[in-house]
């Protein structure tokens, strides 16, 4: 059984259709797994809904073994999952040492060690701790997100569209940047359009289409598969 795990779920938005049907999606600590597909298919549904911000109609959520299908979001994050949104993830008016020390509204231990911790992931942070968010690059801003996600020591990390925005090489950047989290034996779930580059940093991916379970493999075998390179990698 894998560390976090959403099962056969079925979910969608209040009594609309479903967005998602029976969809599997799971990860293990220490490895990066993404989920992909066009627009539409899911994929950011999938997550909400192993966040609990969705209501399954069938299926489970399970993280180390534990069933947490009827818990709140907040219950979720003190189980150890954190999650960084796509857009309106940071205070652009608080700096960023503030907007680190708002991540750790659950830790009650020692916050110099969990800050230090962070600047020793992302040292522009350390660099950048008095400057005002809103004043840093759209690169620097998804390190802030990263980086206060990060405060409560989270054992899942889950991030939709980690790169949107931003340009090729702060795309790079932000990537190695997450290999160094993963590397932390933290499990990351992923949501991403840049498909090709997503699948050469990830452990596994997901391919959805219209909420179902598409493809799924390692990310050289999706990256080498002639139907997904076809339909989903431009290739």
């Amino acid at each position: 059984m894998a560390f976090f795990e959403g099962s056969k779920m079925t979910a969608g938005y209040g009594d609309g259709p479903d967005i998602i049907s029976s969809c599997t999606i799971n990860v293990d600590k220490g490895e990066i797994v993404a989920i992909l597909g066009p627009n539409g298919a899911g994929k950011s549904t999938a997550m909400k809904t192993m966040l609990g911000l969705l209501n399954l109609k069938s299926g489970s959520v399970l993280i180390d073994g534990e069933d947490i299908t009827n818990l709140s979001p907040q219950d979720r994050v003190k189980r150890g999952i954190s999650f960084v949104p796509q857009s309106k993830n940071v205070f652009a008016e608080l700096t960023v040492k503030e907007n680190l020390e708002v991540g750790a509204f659950l830790r009650n231990d020692n916050l110099d060690k969990i800050l230090n911790d962070i600047y020793d992931l992302f040292p522009i942070l350390k660099d950048k701790q008095s400057q005002i968010v809103g004043e840093l690059s759209g690169g620097q801003r998804q390190q802030v997100a990263l980086g206060r996600a990060l405060m409560i020591k989270p054992s899942v990390l889950m991030l939709d569209e980690p790169t949107a925005g931003v340009s090729p090489i702060v795309m790079d950047e932000l990537f190695e940047h997450i290999i160094k989290v993963k590397e932390t034996n933290v499990a990351i779930i992923m949501v991403e359009q840049n498909a090709k580059q997503a699948l050469s940093v990830s452990d596994r991916g997901y391919v959805l289409v219209t909420g179902q379970n598409k493809f799924e493999g390692s990310g050289n075998e999706l990256l080498n598969d002639p139907e997904v390179r076809r339909s989903f990698l431009g290739a």
